[in-house]
Order: structure tokens, then C-alpha cells, then sequence
């Protein structure tokens, strides 16, 4: 990651975050408000955040951050939060159905980058179906719900930044044991065929893949064998984007230097011209 500043000063670079955090109470312990403050964020997408609003006191709000909170209905389970530089001109809780909106999967904010359009920058937790069968049907069903959303938007021609934890690989080269998880959730040929629909027929871009075209570049480990240690990950964090953020996208990472979840930061940064 380099600072912001490094750019010529003619450009303007909206840098946007993604981040699992794997319980916020959690990972403040473990400084990562402290990181927000040297990150040169703009915006910062967190996916589950799993703290209620009673829990969310001022020092999970830090000085200069505008910030929003969608908890799930149910205490210390998923929700999804957005801490930004910039104000927001709206928030919007939820997708219109119930499995994402009870359960505190999806929010998104407008910003007025000085462009001709609004911006929306958004924090998706997709479901996981690791857990059986119905698990799995949960999440092919929110798949399917969302995936009518995504096309609205795009017909709409919605200027969107989707950032999240998708809880799903899209090719050979986002998984480091691709043959043995074919039959594992977040691995399955439908699965990853949702991400082709989203990419190759809706028109979204995974922005990331843009500028980093690397094998072994991972946001999740197992905590289980070392998985991290020895890099046995999955690229399940994407940043989706509608096509006119493609042309914009200058430089992408995955952060590890430091370490507050069992995902690392996606971290993008954007030109902001017309």
C-alpha cells in the first residue's frame, strides 16, 4: 500500500476498504482503529460487525469518521457497518428481504464525489453455507434474491461500489487447494457461476483483478493447520463495482502487515474524475 499523497497532485484518488472484521469488539482490541487513523481511508466497508447499537459506544467511533451501523436482529451475529472520511448524503439499511435485511447484511451510502452522478459505496456480507445443507439453501437463496437487485441497478445505470465478503471464490487462481474444495461451500460450480453471471452478463467488475492479475493472493485463512502461516487461503473479499469504476481503478492490495480478523483488508483506490 502507498500513501495517497505519492500520486501526482493533479489526480484525486478515493481510496475504499473492505474488511471482515470478525466481531468489531474484537478487533479494536487488536488496533484496528488505530490503522484507520495512518490508512489513508476514504471509506471503510466492514462485514460482520456483530455488536448491537447498545454495544456500539464512542470509542468504536472514532474523531473525523462519519459512521453507520446495520446490527442483525440477533445479538453477536453478523451485521455490517461503514466508517467514512467523507459525509454521507444517505444510508440505506437493507435489500428488501428478509434473510438480508434481518440478519444486517447489506448497507449503503451515497457520497457526492463532484462527479455528474451520486456515488453508492456499499458493505455486503453474504450468507455462508459452510455449516450443512440448510445453510446452503439460505445462501443459494439470497444468491438468487440479490442477483434480481444487481440487475435493477444496472439497468438503473447506478453508480455502486459493492464491497464485502462474498463467502465465494470465482477461479482457479482466488483458491489455493482448488481440487479438494470442489464439493465445499464457497467452492461449488453454482456458486462460482453466479459470480460469472454478475461479472460476465450484468456488467459488474471485480476491480481488484483489474490491477492485480497474481496467483496466492488471498483474503481468508482457515484458523485450523496453519492455513495462514503456510498461505492455504481463498479470495472470498471483492469489490464489485458497476463498469464505469473499471477505468478508475489504479492500484488494489491485500493488507497484511497487520492483523485484526481472520481476513485481511481489500484496499482500492480510485481516480475521481469525470
Amino acid at each position: 500500500m502507498i500513501p495517497k499523497d505519492s500520486y501526482p497532485s493533479d489526480v484525486k484518488i478515493l481510496r475504499v476498504v473492505s474488511i471482515n472484521v470478525n466481531g468489531l469488539r474484537s478487533s479494536v482490541t487488536k488496533g484496528l482503529l488505530e490503522w484507520l487513523e495512518q490508512s489513508d481511508a476514504d471509506v471503510v466497508c466492514m462485514q460482520e460487525s456483530r455488536i448491537t447499537h447498545e454495544q456500539w459506544t464512542h470509542k468504536f467511533k472514532p474523531e473525523g469518521w462519519y459512521t453507520h451501523l446495520f446490527p442483525a436482529e440477533r445479538a453477536g451475529y453478523a451485521g455490517t457497518a461503514i466508517y467514512s472520511r467523507l459525509p454521507f448524503v444517505s444510508v440505506q439499511n437493507g435489500l428488501g428481504f428478509e434473510l438480508a435485511d434481518s440478519q444486517g447484511r447489506f448497507i449503503t451510502a451515497e457520497f457526492d464525489l463532484g462527479l455528474s452522478h451520486p456515488v453508492h459505496i456499499a458493505s455486503l456480507y453474504l450468507p455462508s453455507g459452510s455449516s450443512g445443507d440448510e445453510a446452503q439453501a439460505r445462501k443459494d437463496l439470497f444468491l438468487q434474491e440479490y442477483a434480481q437487485i444487481l440487475k435493477q441497478w444496472r439497468d438503473e445505470n447506478k453508480s455502486i461500489i459493492i464491497c464485502g465478503d462474498y463467502n465465494i471464490v470465482h477461479k482457479r487462481i482466488d483458491i489455493k487447494n482448488w481440487s479438494g474444495n470442489q464439493k465445499s461451500s464457497g467452492c461449488l460450480p453454482h456458486e462460482r457461476a453466479w459470480l460469472d453471471h454478475i461479472y460476465d452478463e450484468l456488467g459488474y467488475v471485480d476491480t481488484f483483478r483489474e490491477v492485480r492479475k497474481e496467483a496466492e493472493l488471498y483474503s481468508w485463512w482457515s484458523n485450523r493447520g496453519q492455513a495462514r502461516a503456510k498461505n492455504v487461503g481463498w479470495r472470498i473479499d471483492y469489490q464489485a463495482c458497476s463498469p464505469d469504476w473499471k477505468v478508475r481503478t489504479a492500484n488494489a492490495w491485500v493488507y497484511k502487515e497487520q492483523w485484526f480478523s481472520d481476513h485481511a483488508h481489500v484496499i482500492i483506490d480510485y481516480k475521481i474524475h469525470e
